[in-house]
């Protein structure tokens, strides 16, 4: 009978046989042992995978095959005997586990008179070793930490970082660790000068920065649509009431440059109490060409008439003119189309002069669709050239391999799961997809939004030929590269190989799990990975939270922590951390919360927004607060200060 299943004696202990005497602890190094001889037969079953790992790399490979066989059994009645014997319960011994056994068999040889010897010295990993390994590993990818703050920063760099040194100084000034370069986006001449500037500002702060590049990888999204109807909506701001109580404002420039108002104008411009020439110049104010000549004959304080694409009458008033044409107002919503007359009397009210807006961007093409509706995936893009139809329910793919690969019954989500779907029809060239998760109002549908198919096993190659492209100037240029959308391990070695030929052998690799597959396949990636110099795992929550869902991430989350500890590889707390503050300045409660469960990271990654500086300066004021008293899984009893004794 298998040791682990023995019959057990009861949890209550009674005078004649207390919890800890020899029967119990008898039973215990049984079950010890069985699990002891379970971790060695797992070396044997993952033989090949740990032959091609570096040998600097061997000895966390062990130990992280070791964690799967101690952590393929429920191990809970277990830990609550252990518990009440007052031995570890093996809850913390991700990073030093076979070492963790044996000093908890030794212990209770001990306590039933039996001899032991000590197999610490036998062990590579024990529990000094193995988080000293993992620190190690931590350090060479990602570079040292800071002084009070066991958790490095990094921060997604936005387009600007490639021309704004004052933007990158501050960056580095507040705190970063690592700077993330997205491929997904700009290009490799960008790419060079964020990590110019970069390098440039952590050598000015005497400080080591290191730059990673995460490849775009085979991201799969809505195809392009067919533009919308060209409107612009002009709407006043309104109080909780709903009355107006600022204008709109809209910035007519003349369709002919050369054209511009007389001089005598621009005065009275100029001496206008209702705008400036400066507030003319505002990227916040939208604007229209018009005719020239048209605009020559405006002055300040003139109504302009307009028939809006409602039929709504409306009146704009110009507020001020300048070299550029003229700024104009109102106090009422509008809407203008290239249609849209806008009408001025001439001198005496004898006559009238239009004109009709020229410029208006078509609106982002939409499909709104709500529970119940069908919705057809297709292979072959849509035609451009024709107008969009909202009562054509089909959009494209960008990677049109996928949807033979998907079967009737799967699950889709579009747009980050905002859209959740069922396959109801699959065929080679399209999906006939009905829409089980909207809002009640419905949802839009719209171009170049990520699609996920969680339930669908789908033979993708991790790296697209713009990934091997990109890879040239990441050899070029970066301290690590992300991995993203990995699934198998066949997608590292692959990495590997291309960074090889790229003369890019010596950098580190971060496996970005993003994929229900990637997740189930971590500990395989891992050993593929060991077989470079160095790695880590990024957990990509936006992605796993869709694919995994939502109510299943935290759990994920926690696994991924505890396997990549019992590889020694470090972890990137990634995805909306402090996303609120990064955008608007403010944090929100649950976002400070969930930034503090990232000190069981080895790094936290931030991402773009306008108040990033502050931001980092906040998760830096929180790690360092935390560092106090969480380390991993193992909270750290700090002196609590809030309640001294009295007096």
């Amino acid at each position: 009978m298998d040791p682990l299943h023995l019959p057990r004696p009861p949890l209550a202990a009674s005078p004649a046989s207390p919890l800890w005497d020899s029967g119990v602890c008898l039973d215990l190094i049984d079950q010890l042992w069985a699990l002891r001889a379970a971790m060695l037969h797992n070396e044997q079953r993952y033989a090949e995978a740990t032959d091609l790992v570096a040998p600097h790399q061997r000895a966390s490979a062990r130990n992280l095959v070791h964690f799967l066989a101690l952590r393929a059994t429920d191990l809970r009645e277990l830990q609550t005997r252990l518990a009440w014997l007052g031995v570890s319960s093996l809850g913390r011994a991700e990073s030093h586990v076979l070492a963790n056994v044996d000093k908890v068999l030794g212990i209770l040889h001990r306590l039933t008179g039996q001899a032991w010897q000590d197999r610490s010295p036998e062990e590579p990993v024990g529990s000094v070793s193995g988080p000293a390994r993992l620190a190690c590993h931590a350090q060479a990818l990602l570079g040292p930490v800071v002084r009070g703050r066991a958790v490095r920063i990094m921060v997604t760099l936005p387009s600007e970082a490639a021309t704004d040194d004052a933007l990158v100084r501050g960056l580095v000034d507040a705190g970063m660790d690592v700077a993330r370069i997205n491929c997904a986006h700009d290009d490799a001449t960008a790419w060079k000068a964020m990590a110019k500037r970069v390098r440039r500002a952590a050598k000015a702060a005497q400080r080591e920065v290191k730059v990673l590049m995460d490849l775009g990888g085979p991201k799969i999204r809505t195809g392009p649509m067919p533009s919308g109807p060209a409107v612009l909506k002009l709407r006043p701001v309104r109080d909780p009431c709903g009355f107006a109580t600022e204008p709109w404002r809209l910035w007519l420039r003349p369709i002919d440059a050369s054209t511009t108002p007389t001089a005598s104008k621009r005065s009275k411009a100029a001496a206008s109490p209702t705008a400036s020439t400066a507030s003319l110049a505002t990227d916040s104010v939208p604007s229209v060409s018009v005719d020239g000549e048209w605009l020559a004959r405006l002055h300040v304080g003139q109504q302009i008439h307009v028939t809006d694409a409602r039929s709504k009458k409306r009146q704009m008033l110009v507020a001020s003119l300048g070299d550029q044409g003229a700024l104009v107002q109102g106090m009422e919503t509008c809407y203008l189309t290239p249609d849209t007359p806008l009408s001025i009397k001439g001198r005496h009210q004898r006559r009238v002069h239009t004109t009709y807006p020229e410029g208006i961007a078509p609106l982002p093409a939409a499909l709104r669709v709500h529970r119940g509706d069908l919705l057809t995936l297709s292979a072959e893009p849509l035609d451009l050239e024709q107008p969009s139809d909202p009562h054509a329910m089909r959009i494209a793919c960008t990677l049109p391999q996928v949807i033979g690969q998907v079967c009737s019954g799967e699950r889709v989500w579009l747009d980050d799961g905002r859209i959740g779907a069922v396959v109801r029809q699959a065929s080679p060239d399209e999906l006939e997809l009905e829409i089980v998760h909207a809002r009640d109002g419905g949802e839009k549908v719209m171009a170049d939004k990520g699609i996920n198919f969680p339930d669908s096993h789908l033979d993708l190659p991790a790296l697209t030929e713009k990934d091997l492209q990109d890879l040239q100037t990441v050899a070029k240029v970066a301290d690590l590269v992300g991995l993203s959308f990995v699934q198998r391990p066949e997608d590292v070695r692959q990495l590997l190989d291309a960074l090889q030929l790229a003369q890019g052998g010596a950098l580190g690799v971060v496996l970005k799990i993003e994929t229900l597959r990637g997740f189930e396949n971590l500990p395989e990636l891992m050993l593929a990975a060991m077989a470079g110099p160095c790695a880590g795992v990024m957990i990509a929550r936006g992605d796993l939270a869709v694919e995994c869902g939502y109510e299943r991430l935290a759990e994920v989350q926690e696994e991924i922590l505890w396997c990549s500890e019992a590889a020694h590889m470090p972890v990137i707390w990634a995805t909306q951390v402090l996303e609120s503050q990064a955008k608007t300045g403010v944090p929100s409660r649950a976002e400070v919360s969930d930034a503090g469960m990232g000190v069981r990271a080895e790094c936290v990654m931030l991402n773009k927004g306008p108040y990033m500086a502050d931001t980092i300066r906040t998760l830096d004021d929180i790690l360092r607060r935390m560092a106090g008293h969480q380390a991993k899984k193992r909270p750290l009893l700090r002196a609590l200060r809030a309640w001294g004794p009295p007096g």
